[in-house]
């Protein structure tokens, strides 16, 4: 069973939580994805109503809204790219400049759901800037910021370039000597308009790998 649900803020608008590895973000359609921040989030708080997700694999910073208004303000920021989210990861391999842009479009691969791929032609325009924090021995852990809010996006994206993600299950890398046995990506940092007055709020968690 994955780790419990770390509550980060609460107010009478939102509720930001610190996802543990391997919780889904909303129930699975398969038995036994019932557990999930959704669920766990409105046994605490009936109200609240999801706005964003972050991959079962995925760690990090996730906000949902209280009511259907605060819902709807939300949504709107991410929709619009009002919010400002950032990530780390550790990689496989060590890029060779210290930062860089990752502008390749994604689609869905049909076939192999819920695996995405690059498509030059037919894909969504995807974007992201990354910046490495440390190099080690066959790794480097990236500071990472997704400009827009592709399925994968982060982990094709990465991939694409050659520096697939630790732990990731679905695009190639393979746990690296001394690093954790997880798909190593945080949600580390969340800004956004906070929908009660639009005043913007921040809230940080370090990645735990």
């Amino acid at each position: 069973m994955p780790a419990s649900l770390s509550i980060v803020h609460a107010d009478a608008w939102l509720v930001v939580v610190d996802k543990p590895p391997g919780l889904p973000s909303v129930p699975g359609r398969e038995p036994g994805l019932q557990d999930c921040v959704a669920t766990r989030v409105q046994a605490l708080f009936p109200e609240a109503r999801v706005v964003h997700r972050l991959d079962m694999d995925t760690s990090g910073l996730m906000v949902m809204g209280l009511g259907l208004q605060a819902q709807r303000a939300l949504s709107a920021a991410f929709e619009q790219r009002r919010t400002d989210k950032r990530y780390e990861a550790l990689v496989l391999g060590c890029p060779a400049q210290a930062s860089g842009s990752i502008d390749l479009p994604l689609r869905a691969d049909w076939p192999r759901r819920p695996r995405q791929i690059v498509d030059l032609e037919a894909g969504r325009a995807a974007l992201t800037h990354w910046a490495v924090r440390w190099r080690g021995d066959g790794m480097a852990r990236l500071a990472l910021q997704p400009v827009t809010g592709r399925s994968h996006q982060l982990r094709v994206h990465l991939a694409a370039i050659g520096h697939p993600i630790v732990g990731d299950p679905l695009y190639g890398s393979v746990d690296a000597v001394g690093a954790p046995h997880r798909m190593c990506l945080h949600a580390t940092a969340l800004s956004l308009p906070h929908p009660q007055d639009g005043l913007r709020v921040h809230f940080e968690s370090a990645a735990p790998f």
